[in-house]
C-alpha cells in the first residue's frame, strides 16, 4: 500500500482538524508543514511530531524541497490562487480549504490551473461528512419522503453580538471581513444543499448587519426555487431563538442547526441536538433514527480525507472537487448580488452566460 506524503500549509486554528485527520488515515502521513509564523509552524510541528528541519515559512521552499505529494492548504481564500498555482506547478495534487476563491473567475483559474498541470483539486468541504447529514442523504437516497415538498434549514447562534473589541476569538478576522455569514458559512451550507437535494434553479437573498462588532452581514434568508418543490435558509449568527442556557465567558461559534424535509410519504426532522426523527405521510407519531450527538468536526474530516485518498487511488471523481465547487460558489455570490439588487438570481441562466 502507497503512503501518502502530505505537505500542510496553514498551522493556524483549523488546521489542528486536518492533521488530526491525516493522522487517522493509514495510508497518509504529513510530512512538512509550512506558516509565514514560526510560533505557529513550532508549536504544530511539536504536537504532530514535524521535525524543525521539515517546517518551512515559504511554500515554495517546501514544494521544492520536501517529499510530498499532497498539497494540503488550510489558509484564507485571499492565498488560494496563489498556492494553487505554486502547487499544481509542482505536480503536487491539492486539497484547498473553504471558501474556496474571492471570485467565481479565481475558482475557474485554479480549476483549469490544476486540469492543465495533470493534478487532481479538491475542497475542503466538511460539512456534507458531518454524520447528521450523511444519514439525512441516506434516507433521501432510499426514498424515505418520496417527492419532495418543501425544505426548511434553520441555522442558529449568538455569536457576533458578542465579539467585543476586547475578546479573543478563535478567528478574529470575522470582525472584519465585508462579506461574512454566507461567505464563511455559505460555502458550507450550500455545499451540503447541494448534496442533498440538488443545486436550485433559482434564489432570492434578504440580508443584513445586527452586530455593531463585525462589517459583513450575519442574518439573512434565502428563498430556493425548484420545478415543483422549494426550500429556505434562515441562518444567523446574531439571535437567541435558541438561547436557553448561560453561553459563560469564552466566545466561539456553537451551530445549532434545525433541518426539515417534506415530501409526499413523510417527513426528515434534523434538530439542533443532532437527533433525526422521522413522521410517515399518515401523520402518526415520530421515530427516532438518529439520537442527539455534537457536531462531529473530527470525524468529519476523516471521512472528506479518506475520500480524496480513495478517489486519487481509484481514479474516481471528487465529491467537492474544484469544478464540482463552482456551482457552490455560484449560490453563494448568488445570495450577496441578490441581496444587494432586491432581485431573483437564476443560476440556468448564469450558467448558459458562462458556458
Amino acid at each position: 500500500m502507497r503512503a501518502w506524503k502530505i505537505g500542510l500549509i496553514g498551522t493556524g486554528w483549523w488546521s489542528e482538524k486536518h492533521l488530526n485527520a491525516w493522522s487517522r488515515i493509514t495510508n497518509a502521513q504529513v510530512t512538512a508543514l509550512c506558516d509565514l509564523s514560526r510560533e505557529k509552524l513550532a508549536r504544530r510541528g511539536t504536537a504532530y511530531g514535524i521535525p524543525p528541519q521539515r517546517q518551512y515559512d515559504r511554500a515554495d521552499e517546501m514544494l521544492s524541497e520536501a517529499e510530498i505529494d499532497i498539497v494540503d492548504i488550510v489558509t484564507g481564500p485571499d492565498t488560494h490562487l496563489a498556492l494553487v498555482r505554486q502547487a499544481a506547478a509542482a505536480g503536487k495534487h491539492i486539497l484547498c480549504q473553504k471558501p474556496f476563491a474571492r471570485t467565481e473567475a479565481e475558482a475557474r483559474e485554479m480549476v483549469e490551473l490544476a486540469r492543465a498541470a495533470g493534478v487532481r483539486l479538491m475542497v475542503a468541504e466538511n460539512w456534507r461528512w458531518l454524520s447528521r447529514f450523511q444519514r439525512i442523504k441516506r434516507l433521501l437516497d432510499e426514498g424515505r419522503v418520496g417527492k419532495l415538498h418543501a425544505i426548511r434549514y434553520i441555522h442558529s447562534d449568538y455569536y457576533t453580538p458578542r465579539m467585543k473589541p476586547e475578546i479573543a476569538l478563535p478567528q478574529p478576522f470575522f470582525r472584519d471581513m465585508p462579506r461574512l455569514l454566507f461567505y464563511e458559512m455559505g460555502a458550507h451550507w450550500y455545499d451540503t444543499w447541494r448534496f442533498l437535494f440538488g443545486t436550485p434553479s433559482r434564489l432570492y437573498a434578504e440580508t443584513m448587519t445586527v452586530s455593531p462588532y463585525v462589517r459583513g452581514e450575519d442574518a439573512g434568508i434565502v428563498a430556493l426555487g425548484y420545478e415543483d418543490h422549494y426550500g429556505y435558509m434562515d441562518m444567523s449568527w446574531a439571535t437567541r431563538q435558541k438561547l436557553d442556557a448561560p453561553l459563560g465567558d469564552e466566545v466561539g461559534p456553537v451551530h445549532l442547526e434545525q433541518l426539515i424535509v417534506d415530501g409526499e410519504k413523510g417527513t426528515i426532522k434534523l434538530y439542533a441536538d443532532g437527533a433525526i426523527g422521522f413522521v410517515a405521510m399518515d401523520g402518526g407519531g415520530e421515530s427516532r433514527l438518529l439520537e442527539p450527538h455534537p457536531l462531529d468536526h473530527e470525524d468529519s474530516h476523516l471521512r472528506l480525507q479518506a475520500h480524496m485518498i480513495e478517489c486519487i487511488e481509484r481514479g474516481e471523481p471528487f465529491q467537492t472537487s474544484g469544478e464540482d465547487n463552482l456551482a457552490t460558489l455560484r449560490m453563494m455570490f448568488g445570495t450577496y448580488e441578490s441581496a444587494a439588487n432586491h432581485t431573483p438570481v437564476f443560476f440556468d441562466r448564469e450558467e448558459r452566460r458562462q458556458a
